[in-house]
């Protein structure tokens, strides 16, 4: 089968044939449809990680969909470059039995690929940490990425009143208004008091819950514009790993700041939240930008990734033998 290889780290990944894996007890074997390339999968090959240095060679890819034999179309994770053994990025792919997630009839293999986790950190870190409820105003950073593109969608499902998007690049805050939000605040500078009265200003009064994928200034902000008890749910750093949140601003308005990961979902809860994404996917509710890239144009495809010269989410598309 043809595969793409990581053979060192902090190397260009690239394509090779490889002999197809054999399902161990437990396991299936999935033909690959759609392997996306995500952050993870890129800061795991890098071996810089909190999971440590992977070993190598291995095959990369934390998630994918393809079909079972019988035909059933699946979404999968992986531990690849979190633990031993290999990912989705392949033909083929052994996958343990409890980490498929049957998909719904006339789910698109690559956008739901594309959505995949991002997808549901936006979804759990809105409705379960952020307890998102209908007629709140929601205030989303980094919405030009594939969580922030999703928040501001899913947000809009929930039932929130009024979605406001801030991004750092044009592309970032042209995508957010495709994803439909209200207003579209740019994130060009770190001066924490410009940015909060940008963000006020997009805002129709004190924000109930703030989603941020960014922390450092942006996130200082968007505190500042929360009403009292308002939430912000933190669920990355693309910003900084520091925030230059004042105490004033925390104590005054009793504000609740709370953090967010995957990592701490139980697969029941995963497979809920991938279900419903590709359930909002397959109705047209739900979609990010992307781009569908074959397996053998990996070194190119990782690099575009890894540097952001791309107008969404790389998804590599297989072609099983």
């Amino acid at each position: 089968m043809r595969a793409v290889q990581i053979e060192t780290c902090g190397r260009p990944p690239r394509a090779a044939d490889l002999a197809a894996p054999e399902p161990g007890p437990g396991e299936r074997l999935v033909r690959v449809l759609a392997a996306p390339i995500t952050p993870l999968d890129l800061l795991c090959a890098g071996g810089a990680s909190y999971f440590g240095t992977p070993a190598t060679p291995y095959v990369p890819g934390v998630q994918g969909v393809g079909t079972l034999g019988d035909g059933t179309l699946v979404w999968f994770a992986t531990a690849a470059g979190m633990a031993p053994g290999d990912g989705s990025m392949a033909e083929l792919a052994s996958v343990p039995a409890d980490d498929l997630v049957e998909l719904p009839a006339g789910a698109d293999p690559v956008a739901v690929a594309a959505l995949g986790l991002s997808a549901v950190a936006a979804h759990m870190a809105l409705t379960w940490r952020g307890e998102l409820a209908a007629g709140e105003q929601v205030l989303v950073l980094g919405a030009g990425g594939v969580v922030g593109q999703a928040a501001v969608q899913l947000a809009r499902v929930a039932g929130a009143r009024r979605v406001v998007a801030a991004a750092r690049s044009a592309a970032g805050r042209e995508r957010a208004k495709q994803a439909g939000a209200d207003a579209v605040v740019a994130l060009d500078t770190d001066d924490v008091a410009e940015l909060a009265a940008r963000l006020a200003a997009a805002c129709d009064g004190p924000v109930d819950l703030v989603l941020d994928p960014l922390f450092g200034a942006p996130a200082a902000a968007a505190a500042r514009t929360l009403r009292p008890s308002g939430r912000l749910v933190n669920l990355g750093s693309s910003a900084g790993e520091t925030c230059p949140l004042d105490s004033s601003t925390l104590r005054s308005r009793s504000l609740r700041v709370l953090g967010y990961t995957n990592n701490e979902l139980t697969k029941e809860q995963r497979a809920m939240a991938v279900g419903r994404v590709a359930e909002l996917a397959a109705l047209g509710r739900l979609a990010v930008a992307c781009e569908t890239v074959p397996l053998d144009e990996i070194a190119t495809a990782w690099h575009r990734q890894s540097t952001g010269a791309t107008s969404g989410r790389l998804v590599l598309t297989p072609q099983p033998p």
